[in-house]
Order: C-alpha cells, then structure tokens, then sequence
C-alpha cells in the first residue's frame, strides 16, 4: 500500500476552496486507498508576523475541521505537525543538504519575501528555509504520493531533489515521492476576484467562504461574487471567470458539469441563489459534527496524542537512520 502525506496550515480559517479542493478527496479517496498522514502543519504558521494565541486557536480549529469532515483516525492518521520532534530532527539534516540557490528560487519566498519589505518588515529566516522542513515532513515517513495543487508542485520537487542527492551521497535512506494532481478536485476562485485562488489568509474576507460561515454569511457572500460584464449564463473561464466560478461550484456541491449546468440559467441572480443554496447544504453536516466536536476538546486532544504518537513511530526508524547516515553518532 503506497503511503501518502499532506497537511493544512493554520494561517486562517479554512474554506470552501480547501474543503473542495482537497478536504473532501482525502475523506472519500484518500483515506480509503492508502497508509494515510494528515497533518496541521502548525511549524509552517510561524515563517511571518503571527498572533501566538491566534496560532493555537487556528490550529485547534483545524485540527477538529479535518475530524468533523469526514478524516476516520481508525483509517489514517491526523496529528499536529510540532507534536512529532522528527520533523525538526530531520529539517536541520536536509538543511545541511539543500543550497542556497534553491532556496532563493522558491516562488512563495520572493514573493513573501517582497510583500513583507514592501510593507517595511523584516524577512524571517524561516520564510527561506520553511520548504525543507516541508520536505522534512514528506521524507520522515517515506511518502510515496503528496496531492497537491499546481501551486505547491515546486516544494514537492524539492523534497524529491533532496531525497535524491542526501541518498546519492550518503546511501539510500529516503523515498522519492512524487506530487500528485487529483482530476475530480475543484479549485474554487475567490468570489470577489475570479482570477484568483480562494485562500484563507486573504486580508479581505469577502470573496472567502469559511467552513464555519453561518448560512447567511454564505448566501450574502455569494450573492455578492463578481459575475461578468454580460448578461448571459455561459461557461467560459476566459471571458467570464466569475460565472465560470459559480458554476464550477454549484458542479462541485451539488453534481453536474459546469457547461451544462450554465443552460439551465436565464439569470445571474437564479444561479447565485442555487450555489448558496448548494454551498449551505455542503456545510451544514461539516458545521454539524464541528459543534459537536468542539464541545469535546478531550477527545479531540485524545485523537491528536495519538496520532502523534503513531506518526512518532514511524518517523523515528527512518530519521534515526538519517542520522547515522550523515556522520553523527547514536544517542
């Protein structure tokens, strides 16, 4: 059974884009078809200026999220990243593996990295080096498939140059894993601005459906999207991202293909009712089990202890075995 590995980051509320973009592949598939790790990479939440308290309760949010949509502890494991000392362990070794260079090539630090001296802060360090504990994360267990977005390939690529070159150099200790792009996943656009990936650490909530959005926040949200200059209901994510989003949507709640959809409708205002109507009845039983779960921290904190300690014991041998490789001496 091949082993896969992915995670969430607490840098916001999570949303309908991670819910259908990701969420909901690793509950109905993922779980099901392999040696299964979900992780809230809560590391990877402290490479910019952060809240320390916002940071633990974004992390506890997401950690119960990915329980009440569906994630069965009893078919994979689902823990918090800073909970298994070998992810750390191992960053610093493949730091001692990775160049400069490529770092400095990652397209999410020049970019971070520009917006933060734009705004007159100081790049962190970690901001740089954040992707190799990435790699970290994937090569401890021998990950064979990470499913990501088009947009995270780069860090995947780079887990896989370091397995290749810490192996060449001090013999075979990692897996090489490869990035993964499901087909039946939907990338859900930002409301307000269609050409643009929903994403939870938007400064502007407005074009953003949360998970944990009630009802009418959800109808407001989607009936103010941003539709198009025309007045008819075609899909055409050229010439009308925002009814070609709508649709990809309303295609992902409720069934159907976003081009045949579209020929049902005379109206934008018709179809904006249908997806809020559809995006509702997606979260209802997500927000449901939410409640239930947050009102019982101890079994939530239960599952998280122990599935650190599961992912612990499959991370030590290989990470142990990491160290020998490299030159240091055993503990």
């Amino acid at each position: 059974m091949s082993r896969i590995f992915s995670g969430v980051k607490p840098t916001g509320h999570l949303t309908l884009g991670n819910y259908l973009g990701a969420l909901r592949r690793w509950v109905e598939v993922d779980q099901h078809r392999a040696d299964a790790l979900f992780s809230v990479v809560d590391l990877h939440a402290l490479t910019m200026e952060h809240d320390p308290a916002r940071v633990r309760r974004l992390s506890r949010q997401a950690a119960t999220l990915l329980l009440a949509v569906g994630l069965d502890p009893e078919r994979c494991t689902v823990f918090v990243q800073s909970h298994v000392g070998e992810h750390t362990r191992l960053s610093y070794l493949l730091e001692c593996t990775a160049m400069d260079g490529e770092l400095r090539r990652m397209i999410q630090y020049k970019e971070k990295g520009a917006q933060a001296r734009a705004a007159g802060q100081s790049v962190r360090l970690s901001l740089l080096t954040y992707p190799v504990l990435m790699a970290a994360d994937i090569l401890a267990y021998g990950t064979d498939e990470v499913p990501v977005g088009e947009d995270q390939t780069q860090h995947v690529e780079l887990a896989r140059d370091l397995a290749v070159r810490f192996n060449q150099r001090y013999g075979h200790t990692f897996t090489v894993p490869k990035a993964t792009h499901p087909t039946v996943a939907a990338r859900v656009m930002d409301l307000q601005d269609p050409t643009s990936k929903m994403g939870k650490s938007h400064d502007s909530g407005a074009g953003i459906v949360y998970l944990l959005d009630d009802p009418d926040q959800v109808r407001r949200k989607v009936m103010r999207a941003r539709t198009d200059s025309g007045t008819e209901v075609s899909y055409d994510r050229e010439a009308s991202p925002g009814v070609a989003n709508l649709l990809e949507v309303l295609a992902a709640c409720a069934g159907g293909e976003p081009g045949e959809l579209a020929g049902g409708y005379g109206s934008y205002g018709a179809l904006k009712r249908d997806v809020a109507d559809a995006v509702v009845e997606v979260l209802r039983p997500v927000q449901k089990r939410h409640a239930e779960l947050a009102a019982d921290g101890a079994y939530v904190d239960g599952v998280m202890r122990e599935g650190a300690a599961r992912a612990r014991e499959m991370a030590r041998p290989r990470v142990d075995a990491a160290h020998a490789a490299i030159g240091l001496l055993p503990g």
